[in-house]
């Protein structure tokens, strides 16, 4: 059964200011996990004993591409030690979006290494990557194409693939068997086209057909984001857990 982690981007001021005290009220809002983006400074054995004693479980580890390229023997024992086993390149700068060549073989790499390790490297997009093509398609396609799913399995953020004019229920099906987490996030389009995250349900994202497609394609853990927080965004991720237990109420196949 499909289990629910945090982001935990999502409350990174809190984090500043109270890495373990966050990470205790992240578990008490019944978030099973936590995917990580960054550690606020805690050795592998102070983030292993705060997980220990809330039970999250470490999901994955959002990890800046220029780590998994220069150091990534340092960030593989890191997440290992922590009992983590995904790790996660999150985003690319504009000046790396000029050179997908060298990305692509860059990622076969860190993926091949990752994989002798008994670590899995996924990929995260945001909608740059399918905005931008290469050729007649997709740089998302070209690199799911490029990289085996050996080297380099798929984080999905369902949000931005709809924010690119994208399907994400096709993009769930045509990489379900590459497919272990799923960003589930919802947003608003502001008068300027630009988009704002919001609380699940507060927004325009299908969010309940992209969970149960998500469950059916047999994902590991659906991950909820909210990039921007309007309130609290301990508040923010208690109505958006709100939300998941209304949806398993409802039937979907979650263990919450």
């Amino acid at each position: 059964m499909v289990r629910v982690g945090l982001q935990l981007y999502t409350v990174r001021e809190a984090l500043d200011n109270d890495f373990e005290g966050t990470l205790r009220k992240v578990a008490e809002l019944g978030y099973q996990g936590v995917e990580f983006a960054g550690f606020y400074g805690r050795s592998a054995q102070q983030v292993t004993e705060i997980l220990n004693e809330t039970g999250l479980i470490a999901l994955g580890a959002h990890t800046p591409y220029e780590k998994l390229r220069d150091q990534l023997e340092e960030e593989i024992t890191f997440n290992l030690a922590i009992g983590n086993r995904y790790l996660i390149c999150p985003y690319l700068s504009e000046e790396d979006r000029n050179r997908w060549d060298e990305v692509i073989e860059d990622l076969k790499v860190i993926g091949k290494r990752c994989h002798e390790a008994g670590v899995v490297l996924c990929y995260h997009n945001h909608e740059f990557e399918l905005t931008q093509l290469i050729g007649d398609k997709t740089v998302l396609d070209t690199i799911y194409e490029e990289v085996p799913a050996s080297l380099l399995q798929v984080e999905l953020d369902s949000c931005w693939v709809s924010y690119a004019g994208y399907d994400p229920l096709q993009y769930i099906t045509k990489y379900s068997d590459r497919l272990p987490i799923l960003h589930l996030k919802d947003m608003i389009t502001k008068e300027d086209g630009s988009p704002e995250t919001v609380e699940l349900g507060k927004g325009e994202i299908t969010i309940k057909a992209i969970a149960d497609a998500a469950v059916d394609a047999g994902v590991e853990w659906l991950v909820v984001e909210q990039d921007y927080c309007a309130q609290d965004a301990l508040e923010s991720i208690k109505v958006s857990m709100d939300w998941i237990h209304g949806y398993a109420k409802q039937g979907g196949n979650l263990n919450v």
